[in-house]
């Protein structure tokens, strides 16, 4: 085996922004784990990313040991039938699935991005199966419940789950798994559309209904009399309430209130304020368009359901309304009456009235507060991708 496991971004970073803006493909959380951390369970090893340069400083490649190096494509779902095939693989060797590259061997002095084609390797084998991979942002949440069962059985095999309080009414209990230290009453979980994954530390308060599938991370909080329907992933140190459906919040997000969000993705340090609500199906029911950084135009999604997806560090106020298929950015500030544009550039500072620009002088001074709020600092590399960003995204604004 390969001394290091590093996994790559391709072609599809650019389709999935603005989540990859602030991460390697590979650090999308989708099912209960993160792409990097299945890759990591399965090997039992750490895995690195090989990403772009103004994210390097935050995920970077071990340095150069003339050893070889296992990479593997960072928008790739691992299996157990593909770790097998990938394990079968020798220096020089790559295995795709049609013009994708899966996964290749190579010395670490070649490891690059501009490296990794097909006519590099000396042999080039297919992988005969399907493979179960994101490419577009709304894969996140149309595959998460193929992910999150996947997740679950990796998760939680030869391991016993917590005993469910009595005050709770559970439907197919052998699919709950609580972790130690998770804390839930008197609530309702119907695990017979999938299972319920509830987090070390985390806490589902009193009246909640679930449905799953349905993951909540650790150290996170589902609030009095929320509404769950499966698929949805709610990510470490968040705090949800309300109703949501089919979404996935990746981390250290908070939509604490009620309000609906549906078929959608919340990237990290985002907050939703009370009674935001998203659309996820356009009133003559026809297909979604969302707007696509790869094309600089709005694509259609193929989908009739399709909601919000928010990049990091992003914020809406109070009674927010988003339009069917909007795509916020990273460190927007929404709010206001009306319905704000379904594209809001990174940066942007307002609503349905207008925009202006949301400095980054400000920007660290509030997510300085957000972050020391859960103990972490903004330190100088996270100020620097923010810097980085706000230059990449200066076209998309006035």
């Amino acid at each position: 085996m390969a001394k290091h496991i590093i996994l790559f971004d391709d072609y599809r970073r650019d389709q999935l922004l603005p989540l990859t803006y602030t991460r390697p493909v590979s650090h999308i959380r989708i099912g209960i784990l993160t792409i990097n951390e299945k890759w990591e369970k399965y090997f039992n090893q750490t895995c690195y990313n090989l990403t772009q340069d103004y994210l390097s400083g935050k995920f970077a490649i071990p340095q150069n040991d003339g050893s070889e190096c296992l990479l593997i494509n960072g928008g790739v779902l691992p299996t157990t039938n593909l770790i097998n095939r990938i394990k079968e693989l020798k220096i020089g060797e790559s295995l795709a699935k049609g013009k994708t590259i899966i996964a290749a061997i190579m010395p670490h002095s070649d490891v690059s991005l501009g490296n990794l084609n097909t006519s590099n390797f000396k042999a080039k084998f297919e992988f005969e199966e399907e493979i179960i991979e994101i490419t577009q942002p709304w894969d996140i949440f149309m595959l998460n419940d193929i992910a999150l069962e996947a997740d679950w059985e990796l998760i939680t095999k030869g391991r016993k789950s917590q005993v469910l309080s009595s005050t709770n009414k559970a439907f197919n209990p052998e699919n709950i798994f609580i972790e130690e230290g998770a804390t839930v009453e008197c609530a309702v979980l119907n695990a017979q559309n999938g299972p319920i994954y509830i987090g070390a530390n985390a806490e589902v308060m009193e009246g909640s209904l679930i449905r799953g599938p349905f993951a909540l991370c650790n150290n996170s909080t589902l609030k009095l009399g929320a509404k769950i329907y499966g698929a949805t992933t709610i990510g470490p140190h968040c705090k949800v309430g309300g109703e949501v459906n089919n979404s996935i919040i990746f981390g250290y997000s908070n939509k604490a209130h009620d309000g609906f969000i549906g078929n959608s993705v919340i990237g990290e340090w985002c907050n939703l304020g009370a009674d935001t609500n998203t659309s996820n199906l356009k009133n003559n029911y026809a297909n979604v368009r969302l707007w696509s950084y790869l094309n600089q135009r709005f694509v259609d999604t193929g989908l009739q359901f399709c909601g919000l997806i928010m990049g990091d560090h992003s914020k809406c106020g109070i009674n927010t309304m988003f339009n069917t298929g909007t795509v916020v950015g990273v460190s927007a500030n929404i709010f206001g009456d009306g319905f704000p544009r379904n594209f809001i550039p990174s940066f942007s500072w307002g609503g349905a009235q207008g925009f202006t620009t949301y400095k980054t002088n400000k920007v660290f001074e509030t997510e300085s507060i957000v972050m020391a709020r859960r103990g972490l600092e903004l330190n100088q590399t996270e100020k620097d991708i923010i810097c980085n960003i706000f230059n990449q995204t200066a076209q998309y604004r006035p």
